[in-house]
């Protein structure tokens, strides 16, 4: 199933077939008439708004905290923007963050034959990155190569006239554009600020034949560098280049579920996942954009969409492609400290939920009291023990990992209280929902910011137990609050028991303790079964919306359930996604049938393999959440925590097999269905199988 195939032509672009290699996108759409090809890069973020310094909110912190406890949320929320706007003028309405816009669209137009345009078809080969367009005769085949950095297109069966343009709408700022011939030079005028982006360019060039020809294209953002000269080979030479380096990568994680739609959905997924990655990680709409206007502006958001994006990297076998998340948050550490000094007057690092070409909180408002979450840094440091624990590097653990946890760690300790030993959040944000009866989403005690922070201090201790700072992060940890279960029988979103749970959202933020390696504290029946309770309350919630809002939800939801076991739950938010999210060309939505975005790109298969294996450093379980609508099944190239490689695991109603070896010497806990937990000692090369 790595070969999809549809046979209706694309007429815009949001219906498009996509190749990339992490750095340049290519959207594959049009039909015989027309072929369409529109580039896209990584970093043509558009300068819309100059970076602005985040607002001085430290100064009426007192304020704030007298506001929150006495229940006056909303004017609390009112008060950030009064503030902000009376220091700032560019703060009095909403501040989105730059764009990432489309490049150009190079079109084809095949020269008229006698030949018919019957037998129309398009494809995507996963484990190639080639996308093809087919009529008549003619063939049109596509990629993006990652050993080259160019995008590729052969046309066999036809000649025809090509022509350069840049992409449909108009954009936010004016954009001076000059095409000549095939290439394309574009200014942003009046983009000033220090780190702005000046322009980019647009070039092609061409090889002519008797039926068809060979086009290479490449987009170049910024000051126009000196760029390495086209590469001198064939359509068949490039793609084997590119395809050294995409397909291994995409050939690590391997399904086969007996033809079930899902295995497609996943190939399909991390295809596009795969395709996202490269200096930079995904944004909402991956490493494409078809005009100037996307949805949110295409961003960064790191309060569910960029962590959705990439959960699936590391227990799909490509850890590496955790990097440039991480590379990024590494990037961003001054503005991280600029955020936390003047929204709270502390150190640390506060990292903003929506972000693009830089990391400092502009975008905020009344309704959206984004500067009131916290959890933000603490999440993306989850990504840098997630990487750890998949790949057991411990120099990486102990040059990045360590150092960046400490400074999220150094955040918390100053900003939060403790009163007769008890931790309080306030501010505090539950993304993007709000209690029941305050009319506000700004809040205290979220239980996503203690479950966050109480993640981050104990992979600290963990890590660095005799760093100087570890009695503090210990005192910290011990007097973070406890989970709370609401009078209905739900994990409650706030621990504070004033707030009422408001169960009808399509965000979850409570459920981030289940999402990885799992909080010890859900060990206990009771707050597991209230865990469960407050995912079929989510689910059912869900069942009744037509509208379908963020996919990524839906995965959480089941990455949760599956966590706690719960295999009819983490199969009904499975359907659901399977059913709704995805275009023709089995390219992701954010709602449904409704906006171009890869969250689930990276949300689906992290769900399929959360159902598949659980794991925490020194335990592995095997098929915790299998649905038995998959009687039998066999996977290869899953990862552990530990890490644990599984080189095979195969299911049947008689029972299952697995086969597993580790990167170095470690033990761990292996249980499975009908398998007493045993203990395992693993070692690199030699493989161990286990059946039951």
């Amino acid at each position: 199933m790595d070969l999809h195939t549809d046979l209706r032509p694309a007429r815009e672009w949001e219906q498009a077939m996509i190749s990339g290699n992490g750095r340049q996108g290519l959207l594959f759409w049009g039909g015989p008439e027309a072929i369409r090809l529109t580039l896209s890069h990584e970093r043509l973020f558009q300068p819309v708004s100059a970076p602005l310094p985040p607002p001085d909110t430290a100064a009426i912190l007192p304020e704030l905290r007298g506001l929150l406890s006495e229940g006056r949320f909303q004017d609390a929320a009112d008060l950030v923007c009064a503030h902000a706007s009376a220091g700032e003028p560019g703060y009095r309405e909403l501040r989105w963050v730059d764009p990432l816009i489309g490049a150009a669209t190079l079109t084809f137009t095949p020269r008229s034959t006698s030949q018919t345009p019957g037998g129309y078809a398009r494809s995507t080969d996963f484990a190639t990155g080639v996308v093809t367009q087919r009529w008549g005769g003619v063939v049109c085949e596509a990629f993006v190569s990652r050993a080259d950095d160019v995008v590729v297109l052969r046309v066999s069966g036809t000649g025809g006239e090509l022509t350069l343009a840049p992409v449909d709408g108009v954009p936010e700022r004016p954009i001076d554009v000059r095409v000549d011939g095939l290439t394309l030079d574009a200014v942003f005028p009046g983009a000033d600020w220090p780190g702005a982006l000046p322009g980019y360019r647009v070039e092609c060039r061409v090889e002519r034949y008797d039926d068809g020809l060979l086009v290479l294209a490449r987009t170049v953002v910024g000051a126009l560098p000196v760029v390495p000269p086209w590469p001198d080979r064939g359509f068949d030479e490039l793609l084997a280049a590119h395809v050294a380096v995409h397909g291994e990568w995409y050939r690590r994680f391997r399904l086969d579920l007996g033809g079930d739609h899902i295995g497609l959905l996943v190939n399909a997924c991390r295809y596009a996942a795969i395709s996202a990655s490269g200096e930079l990680p995904p944004t909402l709409q991956g490493v494409w954009s078809g005009g100037f206007r996307p949805p949110w502006r295409s961003a960064f958001t790191l309060d569910g969409n960029l962590p959705a994006a990439v959960q699936g990297f590391a227990p799909t076998g490509t850890p590496e492609l955790l990097l440039p998340v991480l590379a990024l948050a590494e990037a961003r550490r001054p503005d991280m400290r600029v955020n936390a000094r003047r929204l709270y007057g502390v150190g640390g690092l506060l990292a903003p939920a929506h972000q693009s070409t830089h990391a400092l909180v502009n975008h905020f408002g009344p309704r959206w009291c984004q500067t009131f979450w916290t959890a933000g840094a603490a999440w993306l440091a989850r990504l840098f023990t997630e990487y750890y624990e998949h790949t057991g590097d411990e120099v990486f653990l102990r040059e990045r990992a360590v150092p960046f946890l400490a400074e999220v760690a150094e955040f918390y300790l100053d900003f939060v209280t403790v009163s007769a030993g008890r931790a309080r959040f306030a501010p505090s944000y539950s993304p993007e929902n709000a209690p029941v009866g305050t009319g506000s989403q700004a809040c205290v005690d979220a239980t996503m910011d203690v479950a966050a922070a109480g993640g981050l201090l104990r992979d600290l201790l963990r890590f660095a137990p005799g760093d100087p700072q570890a009695p503090r992060w210990r005192a910290l940890r011990d007097a973070l609050p406890p989970f709370r279960v609401s009078g209905d029988g739900l994990l409650a979103e706030w621990v504070d028991p004033a707030l009422r749970d408001a169960p009808g959202h399509r965000h979850a933020s409570h459920l981030y303790p289940l999402w990885y390696g799992g909080d010890p504290a859900f060990d206990d029946p009771r707050l597991a079964r209230a865990a469960g309770a407050a995912i079929r309350a989510r689910l059912d919630w869900w069942d009744g919306q037509e509208a379908d809002e963020m996919a990524y939800g839906l995965a959480q939801l089941g990455i949760a359930a599956a966590h706690l076991g719960l295999r009819d739950e983490a199969f009904r938010a499975l359907s659901r996604l399977a059913e709704r999210y995805f275009r023709p060309s089995l390219v992701p939505t954010h709602n449904r049938d409704a906006v171009f975005n890869v969250d689930i790109a990276g949300a689906l298969p992290a769900l399929v393999a959360a159902m598949l294996v659980r794991s925490r450093p020194g335990r592995v379980d095997l098929l915790p959440a299998l649905p038995r609508e998959w009687p039998r099944g066999e996977v290869s190239g899953l990862v552990a925590r530990g890490p644990v490689h599984i080189v095979r695991l195969a299911w049947s109603p008689d029972g299952f097999e697995a086969v597993l070896t580790a990167p170095r010497p470690l033990r761990t806990v292996l249980a499975g269905p009908g398998l007493t937990s045993i203990e395992l000692d693993l070692n690199p090369g030699i493989e161990t199988a286990v059946n039951c």
